[in-house]
């Protein structure tokens, strides 16, 4: 089905939110635990999946999602009032949010896992598994991929700064957790990042993801797990350092 025609702006500067406007009747779908506030009229239930399908579809997408290692259930935030109304999400930790419009892009876009943060009802939310040997060998945080379908406007949630590439046929190599989306028309695979003294002393892990063809590529330069490592690393050296004195 054709997706809600929603409107929205993007709230603040390096910790951002988007605040999604409403008239009546109109649904927007997200992630459970990513609505920051609501205004009064708007409801909101747990249903199973993005609501597209049957009852068979619903059961395999939901599926499917389970094995990503996504939430079972989507939440549905819909306007029953008689004027329009907000509702705003944001993600749990430092980036912006990235809006895009699949009308805009042939309707189909790749994202890494817990990237998605909302989309207009209609757009079908499911996931991808990369079918590369290196993919599924190395996995990590590239393995499994959640696909958005559909014609309206979609949200992705970046950490740092957000950077789009137009690949016109070249190769892109990247950090896998830098990748945030990638619209279809890119050949995407994981594999190992070089020779093993690159790998062990070059501190840039041992895979890198390489994207090549033509379409855009969305790139982050704060990935959330770089971001715990460090917050990790720092922790773990000052209660070192306590203990010691």
């Amino acid at each position: 089905m054709p997706s809600h025609e929603i409107d929205y702006r993007i709230l603040g500067e390096s910790m951002q939110a988007v605040e999604i406007g409403l008239d009546p009747g109109e649904t927007v779908i997200a992630e459970a635990g990513a609505m920051t506030y609501i205004e009064e009229d708007i409801d909101f239930t747990a249903r199973m999946g993005d609501g597209s399908g049957g009852v068979l579809g619903k059961l395999w997408s939901a599926g499917k999602r389970v094995m990503g290692g996504e939430s079972l259930f989507m939440t549905h935030f819909t306007n029953e009032g008689k004027r329009k109304r907000h509702v705003a999400f944001a993600a749990p930790y430092p980036g912006h949010v990235v809006p895009v419009d699949l009308s805009a892009i042939g309707g189909t876009l790749f994202c890494q896992r817990d990237a998605f943060l909302c989309a207009a009802l209609g757009t079908r939310v499911g996931v991808a598994f990369t079918r590369r040997l290196g993919a599924g060998f190395f996995g990590g945080e590239g393995f499994i991929l959640e696909k958005l379908e559909g014609d309206g406007l979609a949200f992705m949630h970046a950490g740092g700064t957000v950077i789009r590439k137009e690949l016109k046929g070249e190769t892109l190599r990247l950090d896998t957790g830098c990748l945030v989306g990638f619209t279809e028309g890119i050949d995407y695979s994981i594999g190992l990042a070089g020779g093993l003294r690159s790998m062990l002393f070059g501190g840039e892990g041992l895979v890198l993801t390489t994207l090549k063809g033509h379409g855009s590529v969305w790139v982050q330069t704060l990935p959330f797990s770089r971001l715990a490592e460090r917050v990790y690393e720092a922790t773990t050296k000052a209660k070192g350092e306590k203990s010691s004195e």
